[in-house]
């Protein structure tokens, strides 16, 4: 029996999920499944804003320029230009639905945007919602989503694996039609048909201890992807943001690119400016300079952390241009405009992901992909500051729109077979979970961190595929709970990370290493197509 009817499953809720869902629902039924709470993703947590051409200044040619030069290469220019010219469009319809970025007067240029830039633009070209930019899109396009007659979200809904006509024996092309789901309060798994499956399940950031995501970024799609045997690439391009707030009691705390784009300056704990001995650009550098220059002072000097230093700036400026960020520092007892503010690079961005098109296509029929979890060719080796809402949005209606072309070839009601438990039995030895996912992320910021060696991604390679054989025969043995599919999922993606990042013998964008320090002359990408076997039930 099919529980949830649907025409059409997006699995996640965050900026591409929704805004495809949106574009969804003039077409069919559309069911929202979100792992926890419907904001707690990536998307909400985006400070500093969304890039997009508004300065009459400004050129599209100019963004896609600055977008292929952080790529290092390996960024595709027909992606770019799509997804930069797309922008102003979407940024439109948000502002019709409510959405209001901040805006100054000048004399002479009465109500226009207040642009911010970022590290690695040429431009100023950063719309924001004051320090929060990302909640305030969640905030006005969930309230929409939640108001629509065609839209179900359904939260505390965890994926287990994707259900391809291959893999339950149905006659014809192999195709997806759905996914299998654990109810995180009733424990219960069951599966979901639809005509269409959208993987919408953002970022991977808990792969390694240190991270700007919430918890809930364990690389959960692109895990499910590559088990139902899709192409993932690049995955070994992994940004480290290189603020993220050092306090004992600061959990995953982002201090926002767009303070460095105010002028803030990174210091080692001597009180010397360090950025322009790395590069021209100093402290406006993109992410991947400024934190492989703050690993190294950090490295050589023995410090734990290096200083943001904003204090030049005078506190009513910090107090309108960065309010919320302002008063959090200050409840961890730091005033941004009288003390350097304490920083540590840590996991923030995966470039690579399921390949995947403008349009959210993937390799199996019926299956599409937005967001940090697709790797369409816009980022290549680095992401360019605030593009990942703009590929977001930008996707994320997109894959509406390339659903809407085809979507009635896959109608057929297909049934799925319900879960099967077999002779597993609930577990007496969480700790083991624990131990092991613990272990993982220890594993990857040891080895496969900013910088990388050979012999560190050799090491971190056996270890990650002795945990991997240990987590599948818990897999097998006991009954599933959240915490072992996250488990699951971050050992899959680990193992993707060290794949890749061996075949790569050169350092380009996010992918330094220590034996190879040179950029090949020719880019090209890492794509692993093999799968680690199908889903257990």
């Amino acid at each position: 029996m099919n529980r949830h009817p649907c025409d059409f499953l997006v699995i996640g809720s965050g900026l591409a999920g929704l805004t495809c869902a949106m574009a969804l629902a003039r077409h069919g039924r559309v069911l929202v499944a979100s792992k926890v709470d419907a904001l707690e993703c990536n998307s909400f947590y985006a400070q500093g804003g969304i890039a997009c051409v508004i300065d009459p200044g400004d050129t599209v040619e100019a963004h896609m320029q600055d977008t292929l030069d952080t790529g290092c290469g390996l960024g595709d220019p027909e992606t770019v230009q799509r997804i930069v010219r797309g922008g102003y469009e979407r940024i439109a319809e948000l502002e019709q639905l409510g959405l209001e970025f901040e805006r100054r007067k000048r004399k002479g240029k009465e109500n226009e945007y207040d642009l911010g830039q970022e590290g690695g633009h040429s431009h100023r070209r950063i719309l924001h919602a004051g320090d929060i930019t990302g909640q305030a899109m969640m905030q006005v396009l969930l309230a929409q989503a939640r108001a629509h007659p065609n839209i179900r979200i359904l939260e505390n809904l965890m994926a287990v694996d994707l259900v391809t006509t291959g893999w339950i024996r149905h006659p014809g092309p192999n195709r997806c039609v759905g996914a299998y789901f654990l109810d995180r309060h009733s424990e219960e798994i069951f599966p979901i048909h639809a005509a269409c499956t959208v993987l919408a399940t953002g970022g991977l950031g808990k792969v390694y201890p240190y991270t700007s995501n919430p918890d809930i970024a364990t690389g959960d799609g692109v895990a499910m992807a590559w088990r139902a045997g899709l192409p993932i690439r690049n995955m070994e391009f992994v940004q480290f943001h290189p603020t993220c707030l050092y306090h004992p009691h600061a959990k995953s705390f982002l201090i926002s690119e767009a303070v460095r784009g105010e002028g803030a300056e990174l210091k080692d704990i001597r009180g010397q400016a360090f950025m322009q001995e790395f590069d021209d650009r100093g402290s406006l550098a993109t992410r991947d300079v400024t934190a492989r220059a703050i690993d190294f002072v950090m490295k050589k000097h023995g410090d734990p952390f290096v200083y943001l230093d904003i204090t030049h700036r005078s506190e009513p400026f910090l107090r309108e241009r960065f309010p919320n960020l302002y008063a959090a520092c200050l409840r961890y007892g730091i005033n941004m405009a009288t003390d350097p503010i304490p920083v540590v690079p840590a996991a923030h961005y995966s470039c690579g992901g399921v390949v995947a098109g403008v349009d959210g296509a993937t390799a199996l029929p019926g299956l599409y992909a937005c967001g940090e979890v697709a790797s369409t060719g816009l980022h290549g080796a680095n992401r360019l500051a605030s593009n990942s809402l703009l590929e977001a949005l930008v996707c994320g209606h997109e894959t509406a729109l390339g659903i809407a072309r085809t979507w009635k070839e896959y109608r057929e009601i297909v049934p799925i077979p319900g879960w099967k438990c077999g002779e597993a039995v609930s577990s007496d030895e969480a700790v083991v979970v624990e131990h092991n996912w613990n272990e993982v992320r220890t594993a990857m910021w040891d080895y496969v961190g900013i910088v990388r060696t050979d012999r560190r991604l050799a090491r971190a390679r056996a270890r990650i595929r002795n945990l991997r054989q240990e987590i599948k025969q818990y897999y097998g043995d006991y009954l599933v709970t959240s915490d072992l599919l996250e488990l699951r999922n971050i050992a899959d993606v680990a193992e993707l990370i060290i794949r890749s990042a061996e075949q790569r013998k050169e350092s380009r964008g996010l992918h330094f290493m220590a034996d190879h320090p040179e950029t090949a002359p020719d880019a090209a990408d890492t794509v692993i197509h093999d799968r680690p076997g199908g889903p257990l039930t």
